[in-house]
């Protein structure tokens, strides 16, 4: 595990690695968060302007189950912060939606999803596999847990208004990733990463999956 000493430095250690792995491979599919903590990495990586676009794709690693364009949507957390800041075609943005075998497809027909970048929720969760998720789950419909209802309810007027349900990823898709990185931010979910990282693994704990992974990196700060 990376310990680092700032959200900024955790903000452009990702981004740096975000912006290496696509000089070196221009073609490439790259696997998207939303959340709080990948907030300071897309305001680095926009500061890129040099960095070539044209022939990334991208994969949304979740979306929730509502319009696309509400306020507090993924489509529309992404055009705020990032998709709506660079130079990306729409058409090379991709998110999941009820059609989940033809995400899976996509990927597959693509070649596969060379970096995902991840967060982790205060539960274990990554994407949007809760406790109890299989470790070969695909791309799906999943319902939230109430843990993950009040997490999200500060981006809500109230948690009344926060989606039940969302389309995410599955566990088994996200550890068919080339490479994968972990930033986690706030010593609030420090117990649950060393959990996640050190203990047993289970489908408690959502990203002891990642123990798994043999090309897996952890980025924290506090």
């Amino acid at each position: 595990m990376n310990i680092l000493n700032s959200y900024k430095e955790l903000s452009t250690t990702v981004a740096d690695i975000v912006a290496k792995h696509i000089i070196k491979w221009p073609v490439t599919n790259i696997a998207l968060p939303t959340g709080s903590t990948p907030i300071g990495m897309y305001e680095e990586l926009v500061k890129k302007f040099d960095l070539e676009w044209t022939y990334v794709k991208t994969f949304n690693l979740d979306e929730y189950i509502m319009n696309p364009d509400h306020e507090q949507s993924y489509h529309s957390y992404m055009k705020n912060n990032f998709y709506g800041k660079i130079d990306i075609m729409p058409s090379q943005c991709n998110f999941p939606d009820r059609n989940t075998e033809a995400y899976e497809k996509k990927m597959r027909n693509m070649g596969g999803i060379d970096l995902c970048i991840l967060g982790l929720g205060t539960n274990g969760h990554i994407a949007f596999n809760e406790p109890g998720s299989d470790f070969k789950s695909r791309t799906r419909v999943v319902d939230l847990t109430e843990q993950t209802i009040v997490d999200n309810s500060r981006f809500f007027d109230d948690v009344g208004d926060v989606p039940t349900q969302a389309i995410t990823m599955g566990l088994g898709t996200i550890m068919d990733s080339k490479r994968i990185i972990l930033m986690v931010s706030g010593d609030h979910k420090l117990n649950i990463l060393n959990v996640a990282m050190n203990a047993a693994q289970t489908i408690d704990i959502p990203a002891s999956v990642l123990q798994e992974h043999d090309n897996l990196e952890v980025y924290y700060c506090d």
